[in-house]
């Protein structure tokens, strides 16, 4: 008998659910005959069904939007994601305090939650080089970014006897509609495109790069499982990838060449240099996941980059 349980007919909140990340989620929960209540600070056009207006950071105006919800589930995908966004008051206002007048809303709400999955982050790992990060790898944020997420699951803790959380760590992924201040979607559309120059940074740095679609496959996958309550989980391929590599199959598969030159105003100093993921956890909580290999998700992302001209 499976003991995860069916999503058929629950209520899912689904913070930031007009962001690159929350379409896919609320694609994936729709497809599982999930209600989902999507919730922002506007709606976007592409927001459809139920709709709760809120900003993250009016405690008052969240909460009522929680109570009006009533959700069974609540993932939180809301924050401020761009580690070189300029502005690093954000980062603690929405990712950190966001999150707090959050989990303070959902305590004080009326229907009851089953459960509650936070979207933290890998980057809370910072500089960590040898071999693969597990979830017992001590922390070590190098940027305003890193620490906002590190400080959210920080104050996460203190509902951990009142809430039912799990926090996930996602390593980096991308996939179609990811915004070109990104790298993979920069480097695709530049191939896309057929540029005959790219200017990038490091591109040394390895990546352990998911796909979009694996990714909010493995949260759904979390809010079914039993055992997910109070763990902390790497959402991960456990394989690196330089963005040399990624820009060697981008040249495969579009058959382009470009010249690449290091601009070295993108080369940033507190640079993380490997991140990749040991995913075991994971996998012991949900069983079964496949994400697809990097090859087929630049694929997917050059063949809409091409027809988006």
């Amino acid at each position: 008998m499976d003991s995860r349980s069916d999503l058929q007919g629950k209520r899912v909140l689904v913070t930031g659910a007009s962001g690159f990340t929350g379409r896919y989620m609320v694609a994936e929960l729709r497809a599982q005959g999930c209600q989902v209540i999507g919730q922002g600070s506007r709606r976007g056009p592409d927001d459809l069904g139920e709709f709760v207006e809120a900003d993250l950071r009016d405690e008052a105006a969240l909460a009522a939007a929680v109570s009006a919800a009533r959700a069974d589930m609540v993932v939180h995908l809301a924050a401020v994601a761009f580690v070189a966004h300029g502005n690093a008051e954000d980062f603690y206002n929405v990712n950190l305090l966001g999150t707090r007048n959050l989990l303070s809303a959902l305590e004080r709400c009326e229907h009851p939650v089953e459960k509650i999955l936070l979207a933290s982050s890998a980057n809370i790992y910072g500089n960590r080089s040898a071999g693969t990060l597990d979830e017992s790898t001590p922390p070590s944020p190098a940027n305003d970014y890193a620490v906002s997420k590190l400080a959210m699951e920080h104050v996460a803790g203190l509902w951990r006897d009142r809430l039912p959380v799990v926090i996930t760590r996602p390593f980096n992924y991308t996939g179609v509609g990811q915004g070109e201040q990104f790298l993979v979607p920069k480097i695709v559309s530049h191939f896309a495109r057929r540029a005959p120059v790219m200017e990038l940074g490091n591109i040394e740095v390895s990546r352990d790069f998911g796909d979009v679609r694996a990714v909010v496959r493995a949260y759904r996958q979390l809010l079914q499982s039993p055992d997910s309550v109070g763990q902390i989980v790497n959402i991960c391929t456990g394989n690196g990838h330089t963005l040399a590599h990624i820009i060697e199959l981008c040249a495969e598969l579009s058959g382009h060449s470009l010249e690449v030159r290091i601009n070295p105003a993108f080369v940033r100093a507190n640079e993380v240099k490997i991140l990749v993921g040991d995913n075991q956890r994971l996998l012991r909580l949900i069983g079964d996941w496949e994400t697809p290999p990097l090859e087929q998700t630049l694929e997917w992302m050059l063949a809409a980059s091409a027809a988006a001209g």
